[in-house]
């Protein structure tokens, strides 16, 4: 199954879109996947405050599970992680204009009024599927091409 099928699948199934992103890779790592879904449980809804898309955040916990800077004096493995990260952050702003909740959706989910509008226009079901596509098509790109 295609990772962005996985991730689409696992959002479909009231799991959230950062578990959806981090999931799809899990096995990747040889993490287990309902460990995954917990890692990723807060990251949803720009870790509930409407902030970074949990989609990149869940991108992001991928990139730092494939380059991430584990050696304490290894400098050079801690920027090259950064690198890679800001370069993720920069292609998802590209194809999607924000790396930020509430700008993709439109609204702050942390209002209740806002919320409600959400609700009401569906924005859930059709913008987060969008966005985790996004993000893992990206994710998926970034890390070929820094193989």
């Amino acid at each position: 199954m295609k990772k962005t099928d996985k991730a689409l699948e696992l959002f479909s199934n009231n799991f959230n879109c950062s578990q959806a992103v981090l999931t799809a890779f899990a096995a990747d790592f040889g993490i287990d996947e309902q460990l995954a879904l917990k890692l990723g449980t807060s990251f949803g809804g720009g870790a509930r405050n409407a902030e970074i898309c949990g989609a990149v955040s869940g991108a992001l916990m991928v990139l730092g599970l494939k380059y991430g800077h584990y050696i304490a004096d290894d400098n050079e493995q801690k920027s090259r992680a950064y690198e890679i990260a800001v370069e993720y952050t920069r292609r998802f702003k590209e194809a999607n204009g924000s790396i930020v909740c509430r700008d993709l959706l439109g609204y702050d989910l942390t209002k209740p009024d806002e919320m409600a509008c959400i609700k009401e226009k569906e924005l859930f079901g059709d913008i987060c599927p969008k966005m985790i596509k996004s993000a893992v098509e990206i994710l998926e790109s970034v890390i070929a091409d820094y193989e």
